[in-house]
C-alpha cells in the first residue's frame, strides 16, 4: 500500500501529523492523500496540527472526510488548533452532517435513456418553434411600426446588407447552379438516350430549375452563407454588450439590426434565384449543345414551346418566404448567444442547420401543394 502524500499527511508513533496548505489549490492532492491514509486503516491516538499552514473550506471538507464529521469535535478537544480554524472545521462538519450522505446514482436502462433523449429532442424542438414564431411576430410588429414612417428607415444599412448578402453572393450562386444544371442535363441525357428521348433533356433542365433547383440551391447557399453571418455578427455584438447598450439608449435593436437584414434578404434572394435559373439553364444548354448536338436555337424553341410562365412563378413565389425565414432564424440565433465564443459557434451552427431544415421542409410542402393544385 502506498504511503499518503508526505506534503500533507505523515503518521509516526500513533500520531498523525497534518501539515501544508489544505486549500482548494491542492484539492486533488489532498483527496488522494486522504484516500490513501484511510486505506492504510492505521489507528492514531493523537493529532498534530502544528504543521498546518493554511486552511479553507475545501481543505476542511477533506479533514472531515479523514477524521469523520461526527467525531471531529472529539479530535479537536485534544489539539492546540487555533480557535478560528476549529470554528471553520466544526461549521463544515455540521454542514456535512445536515446534508447527509449523497444518494447513489442509479443508472437508467438503455431503452429509458433512448426514449428520454427522444423526449428531450422533441421538447427542444417545441421550444425552438415557439421562440421562432414569437420572433417572427416581433419582427412583423416592428415592420408595421415603421412602414409609414420613412424617417425610421435605415437606407444606408439596407444598402450595405444588400451588397453583402446579394452582390457578393452572385459568383458562388451562378457557378453552383451552372454546374448543377450541367450535371442534370448530362445525367438526364444518359438516361433518356435508352428511350430515344434525349430531346426531352431540355424540358428536364427547364422544369427542374424554374420550379425547384434554382430557388432551393440559392436558399441553401444563403442559409449557409448569410444566416451564419447574421448570427455571428449579432452574437458578437451580444457578447460585447453592444445590444444592451442600444437598449440602454432607448433604441430598438429589432429596428436597427434585424429589419435591415430581413429587407435586404427579401430583395436579394429573389434576384439571386433568377440568376440561378439563368445560370442553371445555361449550363444545361451547353451540355445539350456539346453532347446532344441540340443547337441553342433549337434549345430555346423547345424551351419556349414546352414551358409556361407558371413554372417561373411557382419557383419565384417561394423565394421571399425562404428569404424571410432564413433572415429571421439567423437573427434569432444571434440574439440567443449567451456571451462566450463557444456560444457564438454553437448558435451559428444552429442557425445554418435550422435554416436548411426549414427550407427543405417548406419546399417539400410547397411541391405537394402545387401538385394537388395542378400548377
Amino acid at each position: 500500500m502506498s504511503q499518503p502524500n508526505s506534503n500533507f499527511l505523515h503518521s509516526k508513533e500513533n500520531t498523525l501529523y497534518i501539515q501544508g496548505d489544505w486549500v482548494l489549490r491542492h484539492y486533488h492532492d489532498l483527496q488522494q492523500a486522504v484516500t490513501q491514509q484511510l486505506a492504510l486503516n492505521q489507528s492514531t491516538s493523537t493529532l498534530d496540527f502544528s504543521g498546518l499552514t493554511a486552511l479553507d473550506t475545501a481543505g476542511a471538507g477533506q479533514l472531515c472526510a479523514l477524521l469523520g464529521a461526527e467525531n471531529l469535535s472529539q479530535h479537536l478537544e485534544q489539539t492546540s488548533l487555533p480557535a478560528e480554524r476549529q470554528a471553520l472545521l466544526l461549521t463544515v462538519s455540521q454542514a456535512l452532517i445536515e446534508a447527509g450522505p449523497p444518494e447513489p446514482q442509479q443508472k437508467s436502462p438503455a431503452f429509458a435513456q433512448f426514449f428520454g433523449n427522444i423526449g428531450m429532442g422533441i421538447q427542444r424542438f417545441g421550444q425552438d418553434a415557439v421562440e421562432l414564431i414569437a420572433f417572427i411576430g416581433l419582427a412583423l410588429q416592428s415592420m408595421m411600426r415603421i412602414a409609414f414612417r420613412p424617417s425610421k428607415w435605415r437606407i444606408n444599412a439596407l444598402v450595405q446588407q444588400i451588397e453583402e448578402t446579394g452582390l457578393n453572393a452572385v459568383p458562388i450562386v451562378a457557378l453552383l447552379t451552372f454546374l448543377v444544371g450541367a450535371v442534370i442535363a448530362f445525367l438526364g441525357s444518359t438516361i433518356l438516350k435508352a428511350f430515344g428521348a434525349t430531346i426531352y433533356t431540355v424540358d428536364l433542365v427547364g422544369f427542374s430549375f424554374m420550379r425547384e433547383f434554382a430557388v432551393l440551391l440559392t436558399a441553401i447557399l444563403m442559409a449557409g452563407r448569410t444566416a451564419s453571418a447574421f448570427t455571428a455578427q449579432l452574437g458578437s455584438m451580444k457578447a460585447n454588450e453592444e445590444i444592451d447598450a442600444l437598449r440602454a439608449q432607448g433604441l430598438d435593436p429589432i429596428q436597427i439590426l434585424v429589419l435591415p437584414r430581413i429587407f435586404a434578404l427579401l430583395i436579394t434572394l429573389p434576384l439571386l434565384t433568377f440568376i440561378g435559373m439563368i445560370s442553371g439553364i445555361l449550363g444545361g444548354a451547353l451540355v445539350c449543345y456539346f453532347v446532344l448536338d441540340i443547337s441553342p436555337t433549337m434549345f430555346l424553341a423547345l424551351f419556349q414551346a414546352d414551358l409556361t410562365i407558371t413554372n417561373f412563378y411557382v419557383g419565384m413565389a417561394k423565394a421571399p418566404v425562404f428569404a424571410f425565414l432564413i433572415a429571421v432564424i439567423g437573427c434569432l440565433q444571434g440574439f440567443k448567444v449567451s456571451g462566450s465564443a463557444q456560444s457564438v459557434g454553437e448558435h451559428t451552427t444552429a442557425a445554418v442547420v435550422h435554416s436548411i431544415f426549414i427550407v427543405i421542409v417548406l419546399d417539400a410542402v410547397a411541391a405537394l401543394y402545387y401538385m394537388e393544385m395542378g400548377w
